[in-house]
């Protein structure tokens, strides 16, 4: 099963887009629950994926967050992968993107020893930096676009030839590369780009980051999505719920609030299930 056939069916079996964001910070885990050590960040992981899993189509690992700490950091990776079921999709958001052969060596890293589905990439080198990671074509990748942070108006929204550079990045993509094989990174908080480049790309997975702590807001990003193909990642918001006297349960509550609040085909049937019974 390739991975855009796997996140297909993953989606359509638990009626779900979201995706929970693996961002373990050592500095905010609860230490009333979990040690302040890589053995803590494993068990938090557990927790997490344990009660979320049924709600959850997909879950991103933030690399940043273990690379700090070297080897242990990357077994800790292989270590969290081993938690996820074979059934969930998952993301390695590690950013990557360099000159040819070092981007056939990130892939193999991810793709092949570690054995992610898809991987979050940065075309800012170009389409050659890109190519590598698409050699398996089994997998996916995430292309940045127009990202979630302040920051993305520095160098993302520039006009060139008319176009902001967010827009030739997505239409040079989709150009050379399959529908199946690539997705991008839209932010929660740009819902009118969103909505303009879903007549773009219609079909292509999209990646919405900076719903809650960020202040995406949801109902405008589910509008813009317009039905498409996307995954809406979360991370703080449910991994760092404000009360940790019953730590699963409260973030199984997150994750599921997360679901119903995104899942507008759950809305639909809602409503047709009430119409039939009245």
């Amino acid at each position: 099963m390739t991975s855009y056939n796997k996140l297909i069916s993953a989606i359509n079996d638990k009626q779900s887009i979201l995706c929970v964001g693996l961002d373990s910070d050592m500095n905010k885990i609860p230490t009333n629950i979990f040690t302040k050590n890589i053995e803590g960040l494993f068990d938090f992981n557990k927790t997490i994926i344990e009660n979320t899993k049924q709600f959850a189509s997909a879950y991103k690992i933030n690399f940043a967050f273990y690379e700090q700490y070297g080897s242990d950091g990357f077994n800790l990776i292989n270590d969290t992968l081993k938690l996820i079921p074979n059934d969930i999709f998952t993301i390695a958001d590690a950013k990557r993107g360099d000159i040819g052969n070092t981007s056939y060596a990130y892939a193999k890293s991810v793709f092949e020893q570690m054995n992610f589905d898809s991987i979050t990439l940065n075309p800012y080198m170009g389409m050659d930096s890109i190519s590598p990671f698409l050699e398996d074509k089994s997998k996916m990748i995430f292309v940045l676009a127009l990202t979630s942070n302040p920051g993305s108006n520095d160098f993302q929204r520039l006009i060139s030839d008319s176009k902001p550079i967010y827009q030739h990045i997505i239409e040079k993509t989709i150009n050379t590369f399959d529908v199946e094989n690539v997705g991008f990174v839209i932010g929660a908080t740009h819902p009118s780009e969103l909505a303009a480049t879903r007549k773009i790309i219609p079909n292509n997975v999209v990646l919405i980051p900076g719903v809650g702590q960020q202040g995406g807001d949801i109902s405008a990003i589910i509008k813009a999505n317009n039905n498409n193909p996307a995954l809406i990642n979360v991370s703080r918001s449910i991994i760092y719920p404000d009360k940790t006297n019953d730590f699963p349960n409260n973030i199984k509550e997150l994750a599921l609030f997360y679901r119903n609040a995104f899942n507008v085909l759950f809305t639909m049937l809602f409503i047709v299930i009430i119409g039939l019974v009245l």
